[in-house]
């Protein structure tokens, strides 16, 4: 069982690292002072579309992927 929990928590922390860095990455392209106001979003009425932005995607499932390994880990 120390195995399992050990191996969750190298699993957790190479997500969260890939998350952080994922997450830094998307907002350098955001970081001037029109993104601060919402100027990146004029493109579509609705956001970026996921389909052009694969990195928001990422973000969706290295998040759920954080969340399941935490409640894993907390679990055991």
């Amino acid at each position: 069982m120390a195995i399992i929990k050990t191996v969750l928590q190298i699993v957790f922390l190479l997500d969260s690292l890939a998350l952080i860095g994922l997450v830094l990455l998307q907002m350098s392209e955001h970081a001037s002072m029109g993104g601060a106001f919402g100027a990146g979003m004029s493109g579509t009425v609705f956001g970026r579309d996921v389909t052009r932005d694969p990195k928001k995607l990422a973000t969706g499932i290295l998040g759920g992927g954080f969340l399941i390994l935490g409640l894993l880990i907390a679990i055991l």
